[in-house]
């Protein structure tokens, strides 16, 4: 293979070519047309190696550059398809020439593993100098040599080693400048024409080999001349809760004193001073608020490299205190208490309150509590814990007492008693309860009530009633009433939205 200066073997092959040609000026027998064959087999097979070689390459680059970083590779695995490309253009047009070596030689002799005429001196120069092919075949090398240096940046150019190329020389040779002349000409056995073709399509795979190796050894190139180094320290918080771990990353950064990066955080750029944005975030409003960095760095190589930073958080909160009145610290059974619950230094959304003894709704620090009857003149705890780096913790807890519902008071169409007019009466149709200053809107069940009417010179007649609305036997008494008659509503029971049952004051109304 020809990376950079010529192999030892390449070397000596060039040299036994020459020495060859000098030989065959002088004579050409048996022995030296079987040198030529046997130096022939020995540039096939080099070139069947450089092949195997340039495979695994293309392999190599395809299987972990191409994959790792696709967007600085594909150009560079573009470039070397075309130099392969341009290697099996000329290849194959130097195999279409030996393949009429062969069908003019006559093939293969199978004693000599040679072609039967290769000692004939008409036949190469009959196809390479009179039919052209020789100069086709100079053009052809050189614009393909011109082609691969091509693809290489201009400071690889210089270092190009390979012998792909086909130059007249500057004195003669055996009477001959042409490079044609010279390789192809008057009095060279086919054989020896053969092993020129067979050194050229050697040549082509070195110089393809060469190029390759430039081209992909691009990928290893330092992409940023690191010269500035700083020790950093990060830690994910500076917030500790007690019997947890401090934590921080201490690490070593390095940067390009000669650059300037592009610095943007959600799209805004920063001011960058050695190499540095700093971010100021806004906290005019509460809330988590999160942010993402993006740094745009030029290579050396021209390619413009960006990095995005991870995914960074901040929370915002209003300045506060707690003040707990711990005599009043209740939950009413039966009701959804609404509970508020913060943790600071801790995101809303990792916190969570659990409770046993009732249930507890809700998150984003906003919850309900509701506890049955059962519970009440109990104490029960809301424990609190909180999410942080993956682990859970407690926060503590805090206990309630359960407390009934109230008594509320009896109402007919929103009064609770006195003098009425008798259509007031006649119309009404139910009793209600109300909570007076309760701070819930609470409805209790009115279950059964007794209700007494005491007509003027009559008898007192009490009734029995289930439920709120006024019965038949209800209504038709109010319907029967005599101004001045007096109706009193007693033995009221009632069931709050805890399951309890209350037994309520009794309202009395006068019919005038």
């Amino acid at each position: 293979m020809a990376g950079g200066r010529e192999t030892t073997r390449q070397k000596m092959i060039n040299i036994m070519y020459l020495v060859l040609l000098a030989m065959l000026a002088l004579n050409v027998s048996d022995t030296i047309l079987n040198a030529f064959k046997n130096f022939n087999d020995s540039l096939v097979s080099s070139k069947t190696n450089v092949n195997t070689s340039i495979e695994q390459l293309f392999s190599s680059f395809q299987n972990t550059k191409l994959k790792d970083e696709p967007a600085r590779a594909q150009p560079i695995w573009e470039k070397a398809n075309k130099a392969k490309a341009y290697a099996d253009e000329l290849n194959n047009h130097v195999q279409k020439l030996k393949d009429q070596f062969h069908t003019a030689g006559n093939g293969i002799d199978e004693e000599t593993g040679d072609l039967v005429e290769r000692g004939n001196l008409d036949i190469a120069q009959g196809i390479m100098i009179n039919q052209k092919e020789g100069v086709k075949l100079k053009n052809k090398i050189n614009e393909t040599r011109e082609k691969l240096i091509a693809l290489l940046d201009e400071k690889d150019r210089a270092g190009v080693t390979f012998t792909l190329e086909a130059n007249d020389a500057k004195k003669n040779i055996n009477g001959n400048k042409r490079w044609e002349d010279i390789n192809f000409g008057e009095g060279m056995p086919l054989t020896a024409a053969n092993t020129t073709l067979s050194k050229i399509q050697s040549d082509v795979k070195n110089a393809e080999a060469e190029i390759v190796k430039k081209l992909f050894g691009n990928m290893d190139k330092a992409l940023v001349n690191l010269d500035q180094f700083n020790a950093v320290a990060v830690a994910p918080s500076s917030y500790v809760i007690q019997g947890q771990p401090y934590t921080a990353e201490v690490f070593l950064t390095a940067s390009d004193s000669r650059s300037t990066p592009s610095i943007t955080v959600n799209g805004s750029p920063l001011s960058v001073k050695s190499g540095k944005g700093t971010y100021t975030g806004g906290t005019g409003s509460v809330g988590v608020f999160r942010w993402k960095g993006l740094i745009r760095v030029k290579q050396t190589d021209g390619q413009i490299k960006e990095y995005y930073t991870p995914e960074q958080s901040y929370q915002v909160a209003k300045p506060s205190a707690t003040v707990s009145p711990d005599k009043m610290n209740v939950i009413y059974a039966g009701l959804d208490n609404p509970f508020s619950v913060s943790a600071a230094g801790f995101p809303l959304e990792s916190v969570r309150a659990t409770m046993d003894g009732g249930s507890i709704r809700g998150g984003n620090g906003k919850y309900t509590v509701n506890v049955g009857g059962a519970q009440v003149g109990k104490t029960l705890s809301i424990n609190v814990s909180a999410t942080n780096a993956g682990k859970t913790l407690n926060l503590g807890s805090q206990q309630f007492r359960v407390k009934a519902l109230p008594t509320p008071r009896a109402y007919v169409k929103g009064k609770s008693g006195g003098n009425v007019s008798l259509e007031f009466i006649e119309s009404a149709g139910s009793i209600d309860t109300q909570l007076e200053d309760f701070v819930f809107d609470v409805k209790f069940r009115v279950i059964r009530f007794a209700v007494t009417f005491i007509n003027p010179k009559s008898d007192a007649v009490t009734m029995q009633n289930s439920g709120p609305g006024f019965g038949g036997p209800v209504k038709a008494a109010l319907n029967s009433l005599k101004p001045n008659a007096t109706v009193i509503f007693k033995d009221i029971v009632c069931e709050g939205p805890d399951g309890r049952s209350k037994v309520l004051d009794g309202i009395t109304f006068i019919a005038k």
